[in-house]
């Protein structure tokens, strides 16, 4: 990298940065509970409907992994994800 590089200002998405992490999140819970058995679309349903984190399996650490975000900005971008694959 060039120093004049080093010194220019970087601006970052927050929105965009968010939506990745959600998105690496629930990726990451998926691999855990289909590593275990379980199926993950049920069993991630029924933690966001119930907020119950049992749902989630402690494996590979994803029901610390999936607590990092709110159970509503998951369902946001559930939802925004969906509504935009018109």
């Amino acid at each position: 990298m060039s120093k004049s590089n080093m010194t220019e200002t970087m601006a970052y998405n927050s929105d965009q940065v968010r939506h990745d992490r959600i998105k690496e999140i629930l990726l990451q819970v998926q691999d855990a509970l289909e590593d275990r058995g379980y199926q993950a679309v049920s069993q991630i349903s029924g933690y966001l409907i119930s907020n119950d984190p049992a749902y989630i399996s402690s494996h590979k650490n994803a029901r610390n992994t999936i607590q990092e975000v709110e159970r509503y900005e998951i369902i946001e971008e559930l939802v925004r994800f969906y509504l935009d694959q018109k």
